[in-house]
């Protein structure tokens, strides 16, 4: 049911030689994705490119009882990523947004409590209460019997670990040693160590 005259993007690619590709919405489809057929059906009163167009916030209230499609956007919207629209293309995001499409799609699988998870700095971008919701769900994964492995500067994601390696004593060159090692409480009194400066700043 796609769109043939732009394979299904809703855009087409015009290739500029020397300078960028540049895309422009497909006039075929107006930018829909898919034939005229495909679209003419709708689900309560929408249709597919309606559907691609939503929010996951706004999917989760028009799917609400639809269990197996519910559960899936629920795990996007507890790892923060309530805004994104369902139809939003992979290039478009962040890395730290990338990284929590990946983690949804392990929530949403059948825990073994046996995976190690690295995240490079999830919180990139963050909203402080996403960063709440994301340290819900991280929580969840530890509790289920999984690792995480977190390279954060978030303060808020920091003080929640069970323990930290802080890496140091400044950055680039002039960095790559432990400086120090442990849960929170033990790394603000590392005098060493600048987060652990921060945590004990922030009243840990």
């Amino acid at each position: 049911g796609r769109c043939e005259a732009c394979q299904g993007d809703g855009l087409i690619k015009i290739e500029m030689h020397f300078l960028p590709d540049v895309y422009v919405t497909c006039e075929v489809c107006k930018g829909q994705r898919y034939n005229r057929e495909t679209l003419e059906i709708h689900h309560k009163g929408k249709s597919i490119a309606d559907v691609l167009n939503m929010t996951v916030d706004d999917a989760l209230e028009f799917f609400e009882h639809i269990p197996l499609i519910k559960t899936k956007l629920q795990t996007l919207h507890d790892v923060g990523l309530h805004y994104v629209k369902l139809g939003q293309s992979a290039t478009t995001l962040s890395g730290g947004e990338a990284q929590r499409v990946k983690l949804s799609r392990e929530l949403s699988k059948r825990a073994t409590g046996r995976t190690m998870y690295i995240l490079d700095e999830p919180t990139t971008g963050l909203h402080f209460a996403d960063v709440q919701r994301l340290l819900d769900v991280l929580d969840r994964l530890v509790e289920a019997g999984n690792t995480v492995l977190v390279i954060e500067h978030n303060l808020d994601m920091i003080r929640n670990a069970d323990w930290i390696i802080d890496l140091g004593p400044e950055g680039g060159d002039r960095g790559g040693e432990i400086v120090a090692e442990g849960p929170p409480k033990e790394i603000a009194k590392a005098k060493r160590s600048y987060t652990g400066q921060v945590l004990k700043e922030a009243g840990l």
